[in-house]
């Protein structure tokens, strides 16, 4: 079985950004971007995951 094509961590984060923003569908996200809608869902699951770990790098621990 064929696997899918390999995309940037640019276009993934491009399009996961498109889908936070929340002005178009998964189903208008996926024409614009000829990316499956489901894995669209995943890509913006994955960069809102991933949020706080950017706050946190590089911080000291607060200790109140």
């Amino acid at each position: 079985m064929a696997r899918g094509r390999k995309h940037t961590a640019q276009f993934k984060a491009k399009v996961a950004l498109e889908a936070v923003k929340g002005q178009k569908t998964s189903g208008q996200l996926s024409s614009e971007f000829q990316v499956h809608p489901t894995v669209i869902n995943r890509w913006k699951k994955q960069l809102l995951d991933s949020l706080p770990e950017v706050f946190q790098q590089g911080q000291p621990v607060d200790k109140a």
